[in-house]
């Protein structure tokens, strides 16, 4: 049923009536509730531009860590450049965390200053 009631008999002769909800009849109407589930907030990961980072590692970082097409790598780069900064995808929290701290970690590990962040949708 649509309604989320759904109807139950009671068994003849049945002296225990333990549903509130009985009138007598044998029939009684239990509800169930659905639980409301709330859609996690969303964070966008963004790229910043700086004068030392070059143009193919963020090519590269885009392409490793956000599964970016050649492309879609080049273009979003170019915006960064271009604007200074460039979004590179929209995640959960967790995972926009995740792909910050490997950013950061692999530009710093190749020595370039590229700056990586988050910011909430």
């Amino acid at each position: 049923m649509k309604s989320g009631f759904l109807p139950v008999r009671l068994a003849k002769g049945n002296n225990d009536r333990r549903n509130a909800g009985d009138d007598g009849t044998g029939t009684a109407v239990i509800t169930r509730t659905k639980p409301q589930t709330k859609r996690p907030n969303l964070y966008r990961v963004l790229l910043l531009n700086d004068d030392y980072t070059p143009m193919e590692f963020v090519v590269h970082v885009l392409e490793r860590f956000f599964n970016k097409q050649r492309e879609d790598a080049t273009r979003i780069m170019l915006h960064v450049h271009q604007n200074g900064v460039g979004e590179c995808g929209i995640f959960t929290y967790e995972v926009a965390e995740t792909k910050v701290t490997q950013v950061m970690d692999f530009a710093r590990k190749h020595q370039h200053p590229l700056q990586c962040v988050m910011e909430k949708k």
